[in-house]
């Protein structure tokens, strides 16, 4: 795997700066040759800054002979990425199963193009080891920071449900960002933290903390791939070649976990330590959208409606094709 140099990321302002994507594509890779630039907003370490590093896509890019030119845009949050894509500052980015909901509540045009693998052990509820809360029962009349609407919140949610108690039997305090929640646990601000990788792992290597055994089955944890939807209809070729080689990566990835976890080290200047349990807790992969998949999210999407999280309820399926032009026998 070829590295590429590691620059010093900077998050970049949404609308500044950003070349449009041109041209209509046709339908396959080796006449789709108008010049292009393909506009990728990734999150910090995850599945996208692999495949950023690797430097695979744009060799496949050069391989085909086609003339596109590739723009890597970081982001902090999947809602910002949600909001870059329907406002067309970028045309393709990954976000948690939770904005890609919020999004199409919203009435914002995306289009979900591919999933990673189940994460189930990336999202986990800890309090201080010294705080006389053993089970997630023990939350009861407690306050928990998260993030509205993440993949932890909901985790947490769920988490409560297994017990017999509701999101309204806790005091849920919504904080901007991972940082907040872990000085808000570490301050004693709130009695216990809801959080997600890199994060999650971070708390628990930093703090003096337990993670709670949370009974839940069932809920995948995935990381979407989303398109917008002119980029899907005119480049679906594009889309193709970013999910085999986002799965290429994703494989070097599962074979060379040391040297993932330093990579992602070395750029998001988190320890090798924490990056190495990040690492080893999940398997790398894309998988095409398929109905096991709409299940899983459409579930999420209804509790979401169901405890107030969102306004509208929303038909997953409508966003989410199956056997689109863009889906790929080349993963595995």
């Amino acid at each position: 795997m070829r590295k590429s140099t590691i620059l010093t990321l900077a998050f970049v302002l949404l609308g500044g700066g950003i070349l449009t994507a041109c041209g209509s594509q046709s339908s396959s890779p080796s006449e789709a040759n108008a010049a292009q630039t393909i506009r990728i907003g990734f999150q910090t370490g995850n599945t996208l800054n692999v495949l950023k590093e690797s430097g695979y896509l744009e060799e496949r890019i050069e391989e085909e002979g086609l003339d596109v030119s590739v723009e890597w845009i970081e982001f902090d949050q999947g809602t910002a990425v949600m909001e870059a894509l329907s406002t067309n500052n970028i045309d393709y980015g990954n976000a948690a199963d939770g904005p890609g909901i919020f999004a199409q509540a919203q009435g914002r045009d995306i289009v979900y193009v591919g999933a990673s693998l189940p994460h189930e052990q990336g999202v986990g509820i800890m309090v201080k080891s010294d705080s006389g809360i053993e089970t997630v029962a023990d939350l009861k009349g407690k306050s928990i920071a998260a993030m509205k609407g993440g993949n932890h919140h909901y985790l947490a949610i769920l988490a409560l449900e297994a017990e017999g108690l509701s999101a309204d039997d806790v005091d849920f305090r919504y904080m901007g960002d991972a940082s907040q929640g872990r000085s808000a646990l570490e301050t004693g601000e709130v009695d216990a933290l809801a959080s997600w990788d890199p994060f999650f792992a971070g708390v628990e290597h930093t703090l003096d903390v337990k993670t709670l055994d949370h009974n839940v089955e069932g809920y995948p944890n995935r990381t979407f791939y989303f398109s917008t939807p002119q980029f899907a209809e005119e480049s679906p070729e594009l889309i193709q070649i970013l999910l085999e080689e986002t799965n290429r990566s994703d494989q070097w990835a599962n074979e060379n976990p040391d040297e993932v976890a330093e990579l992602l080290s070395n750029m998001i200047g988190i320890e090798k330590e924490i990056l190495d349990t990040v690492v080893n807790r999940r398997d790398y992969g894309v998988e095409n959208i398929n109905e096991d998949i709409i299940a899983a999210q459409q579930k999420q999407a209804d509790d979401y409606y169901r405890i107030g999280l969102i306004e509208n309820e929303v038909d997953v399926s409508e966003i989410m094709p199956v056997d689109a032009a863009w889906a790929t026998d080349n993963i595995e």
